[in-house]
């Protein structure tokens, strides 16, 4: 399937939302936790977000918070899983993040998924657990420069 990455907007929420409520892991306890405006001022104003589009179909999102130094959301919808998505969108936001001067961000989720091993084979190093029982990441600027000096980093530029 062909697709694209660009940055995220408001009119993406919808689709952004329908996301979040179709995924298998890391399931929201209460969906409506997380409302259309909370979408919309990660967004616009404490950070950005990114998705991945087909034919107007948005496939994944990812969404970068820069007052929290977090990684807020980050998910492919299942019926487009293991197609590569998932890191499309992972590395757009990194580099953006990092871009900003940052040095350091933090994210984290269920143990046991495939969501804690994706991000372990990303370089992103396990710090401990939350009090809620989610595993949590960090990633400093320089691990994620470094990664493709390690050559772990699939998606090289020439």
């Amino acid at each position: 399937m062909e697709y694209y990455i660009r940055q995220a907007s408001e009119k993406d929420i919808d689709q952004i939302q329908w996301i979040r409520r179709a995924v298998k892991e890391n399931i929201l306890s209460n969906p409506e936790l997380v409302s259309n405006e909370d979408c919309r001022i990660f967004i616009t104003q404490r950070g950005r977000g990114w998705v991945a589009v087909s034919e107007e179909l948005i496939l994944g999102f990812a969404i970068a918070d820069l007052e929290d130094d977090n990684i807020w959301a980050l998910f492919v919808h299942p019926d487009h899983e293991k197609q590569g998505i998932g890191k499309q969108l992972h590395d757009a936001m990194l580099n953006w993040y990092f871009d900003r001067g940052k040095t350091w961000v933090w994210l984290s989720t269920d143990p046991a998924t495939r969501a804690a091993g994706f991000y372990e084979s990303q370089h992103w190093k396990r710090t401990g657990k939350l009090p809620n029982g989610e595993i949590k990441f960090e990633m400093t600027v320089d691990q994620w420069r470094d990664r493709t000096k390690e050559g772990n980093d699939t998606h090289k530029k020439s």
